[in-house]
């Protein structure tokens, strides 16, 4: 492969990082990132993620991923995000391409591209990230000189929108399959085969991976999409999803890399578990990662003492759908505490929990250190509604849990609801700010800052309301001023996500290839 001159590439970075926003996320050497002789390296891999430095170091799979290459000695995982604006701007009228952070190898040079789908409003990114690297956009125009362009994540189970983009989608937990894929890949490359379609075939028989030109569409039928296998590309006609059994004794993150600027959450990261038993109606990640799976807490504390060692990070986050319904939360949090809390002054996250699963026991240890935010999301304003999501939770238990939560010295709650919802009322609506003036009105939230926070339902495929309709524009704005009115009127914030967006992420989440 032609390259181009590292050092130049670095020259032509470093000379420009005065013009730019944040430069560090463009510099790379980050602590515990990892460099290789290319004289050793017989698989370069693009670990790409099409959103900025900030969110992509923030994610636990980028990096445990990035982890499981570099072990092996012949592989060599590199990082690429999608740069800001500016640094966009400066890339293309420069002609300048789009390169990985360790070696600075444009992404056109790699082996194989494997993007992270986390977020369908990122589409436009990926587009960006193949046209900043010279990558032409369209699976059926590239042959084995440019990279295998290979999808991962949430969306890649609904991708159809952008199927014509990618070689491939996994689907699945990567680390089980990845060493797969690539012995694929680096055996066609030793063998020095051109023929992609061949490439395609044999990847395809690999468990967890769907290849959309082995597909065609059926527009004529009842259903908007309907995929039948094609004539003579693969005798396979379903991809399933692939699944670790268990999550003890599986690849961990040890060696977490320490980013060069302030990331979205930077911190430690261990996953408890994968998947979640409560099958709330709305959330597709409930679906996509069952079943649930737990990390012995042996082995997650033997996690947090060598992650720590080897990066330094004050907090640490510990991972789950639904965090406070791992079996062993409270004596987990317990030793943690007890290890860290008084010479390290450790402090514990979660990013996601439930109202009914936060005892007393468990508030009282997390905030030993210092507080790190609370967020109550009941989803819905009243209990009819939150029935029918699934979400058991009641007014009751969401007011004893955030009397607990002032009671224990947090400054402020905020509290995450969803409008859209299937057979969602205005009463419903309403139910929002009755409930957030219920808790402005407890005594223990007296001097406390509430916020209620909105997001619009995004109807998700593989879940229970994939064929809902979504809450148009106009709706969703008459139900944000509403809200907004309403909620002024006891001083209670009030924040929400923009509708339009909203709009095209349901549109990219359903749509299908002629999008």
């Amino acid at each position: 492969m032609e390259l181009l001159n590292p050092s130049h590439t670095f020259d032509f970075i470093e000379s420009h990082l005065l013009e730019v926003q944040k430069p560090g996320q463009y510099i790379g050497s980050e602590y515990n990132s990892v460099i290789k002789s290319d004289a050793n390296v017989r698989m370069h891999f693009a670990l790409a993620f099409p959103d900025t430095y900030e969110i992509g170091m923030s994610h636990l799979g980028l990096q445990l991923l990035y982890e499981v290459i570099n072990r092996t000695p012949q592989y060599w995982a590199e990082r690429v995000f999608m740069p800001l604006p500016d640094m966009e701007k400066l890339l293309v009228e420069s002609d300048f391409p789009l390169v990985s952070l360790e070696s600075k190898r444009p992404l056109r040079n790699f082996d194989i591209l494997g993007f992270s789908l986390q977020y369908e409003l990122c589409a436009t990114n990926i587009l960006a990230m193949l046209d900043m690297a010279d990558i032409p956009f369209l699976a059926s125009e590239r042959n084995m000189s440019f990279p295998l362009v290979i999808g991962g994540g949430p969306w890649a189970y609904h991708a159809e929108a952008i199927a014509p983009f990618f070689d491939a989608f996994f689907l699945g937990d990567a680390e089980e399959a990845i060493e797969e894929i690539i012995c694929t890949c680096l055996a066609f490359k030793d063998a020095k085969r051109t023929d992609k379609n061949a490439l395609l075939a044999e990847l395809a028989t690999i468990e967890g991976i769907y290849v959309p030109a082995h597909f065609n569409v059926d527009y004529d039928s009842t259903r908007p999409v309907l995929t039948t296998p094609a004539k003579s590309t693969t005798s396979i006609s379903t991809s399933r999803r692939r699944l670790l059994n268990t999550l003890s004794g599986a690849t961990t993150l040890v060696n977490p890399i320490v980013p060069n600027v302030k990331t979205v959450h930077n911190r430690l990261s261990v996953e408890l578990m994968r998947g979640c038993v409560r099958g709330c109606r709305f959330c597709q990640a409930g679906f996509l990662y069952r079943p649930q799976r737990e990390r012995r807490p042996e082995e997650v504390l033997d996690i947090i003492d060598t992650a720590l060692s080897h990066s330094g990070f004050e907090e640490v986050s510990l991972m789950s759908l639904s965090t406070a319904d791992y079996c062993s939360i409270l004596p987990l949090v317990t030793e943690v505490m007890n290890r860290y809390a008084d010479e390290e002054k450790l402090a514990v996250s979660f990013p996601s929990t439930r109202v009914d699963a936060l005892k007393p026991e468990l508030l009282e240890q997390v905030q030993k250190v210092r507080r790190t935010g609370f967020t109550v999301a009941p989803e819905a304003g009243t209990q009819r509604l939150r029935d029918v999501i699934n979400k058991g939770v009641t007014d009751e238990q969401i007011l004893e849990t955030c009397k607990n939560v002032f009671q224990m010295g947090w400054s402020g709650i905020k509290l995450y609801f969803m409008i859209g919802l299937p057979t969602e009322t205005i009463e419903d609506v309403l139910g929002i700010v009755h409930l957030a003036r219920r808790i402005k009105g407890l005594k223990e939230a007296k001097g406390k800052n509430i916020t209620v926070s909105v997001s619009t339902l995004v109807p998700k495929p593989h879940t229970p309301f994939q064929w809902s309709a979504q809450l148009l524009p106009a709706d969703v704005s008459e139900r944000h001023k509403l809200l907004r009115d309403e909620l002024q009127k006891s001083r209670i914030a009030f924040r929400y996500s923009d509708s339009f967006s909203t709009l095209l992420e349901g549109v990219l989440s359903r749509g299908d290839r002629r999008l």
